[in-house]
């Protein structure tokens, strides 16, 4: 991820982050402020208390947002490092506007161009994810899904079992799959529920991000071995 930084936060952010804190902190001396924005790939915001200096570090993509969502942005980042309560008011306005049309969009866009995606390979030492792949769309696609780029992890990876990365038409799936034992249902059920978000995209409603619609989850639940697939992924 390209780490370049970019100019020193504006007077106007800095002092937006020093009222945050008096806020929050209205007792404890303001330390010295050093805000700044960097070429993330995605909504990065990061904050640390490094001797005696706050470093909050925002994504260039947050530059020209409103002061209000700068505030908010402040105010969560505070609120997360000396463990405050974090205000509904603050957290909603953050999420509506990280949430919207235009702003999801431009970070996708921001992930294209910046981000890296590891590709390894579809074929595994026991199962070919192209082959499983084709199978399942014959069986619940009529075989009209146009394929993604199909790769196993580059780790054995349990939390993570798989995933598909919108701005890369990637499905990755975790290779702890690709081991004698692992019954062929497990792994189509699992590209079937990320094929099924090649078909049922993210959704924006009222500001709130739909990862699965109840059109998605209908559907998923005509996966024939839904419950064993899903127990068998369970104990993994």
């Amino acid at each position: 991820m390209p780490s370049a930084t970019l100019p020193q936060a504006s007077s106007a952010l800095l002092q937006v982050v020093a009222e945050a804190y008096r806020e929050l902190r209205p007792r404890a001396p303001l330390p010295e402020l050093d805000v700044k924005f960097r070429r993330f790939t995605s909504l990065n915001t990061t904050i640390r208390l490094r001797d005696g200096k706050l470093k909050l570090r925002l994504s260039d993509l947050l530059e020209f947002a409103p002061e209000s969502v700068h505030r908010a942005i402040a105010h969560i980042l505070l609120a997360k490092l000396y463990r405050k309560s974090i205000s509904a008011v603050y957290a909603d306005r953050y999420r509506r506007y990280t949430q919207s049309e235009v702003v999801l969009k431009q970070a996708e866009r921001i992930r294209q161009d910046r981000g890296r995606k590891r590709i390894s390979t579809p074929l595994g030492h026991l199962w070919d994810l192209e082959e499983v792949f084709e199978s399942v769309n014959r069986r619940f696609f009529h075989g009209l899904l146009g394929r993604p780029t199909l790769t196993w992890s580059a780790h054995v990876a349990k939390r993570m079992l798989g995933h598909y990365d919108a701005a890369h038409n990637t499905i990755v799936v975790s290779r702890v799959f690709d081991r004698p034992g692992t019954p062929r249902y497990a792994i189509e059920y699992l590209l079937y529920h990320e094929m099924l978000h090649l078909k049922h995209p993210v959704r924006v409603r009222a500001g709130r991000r739909c990862v699965h619609s109840r059109e998605f989850q209908a559907e998923e639940r005509l996966f024939p071995e839904l419950d064993v697939a899903r127990a068998y992924l369970k104990r993994l």
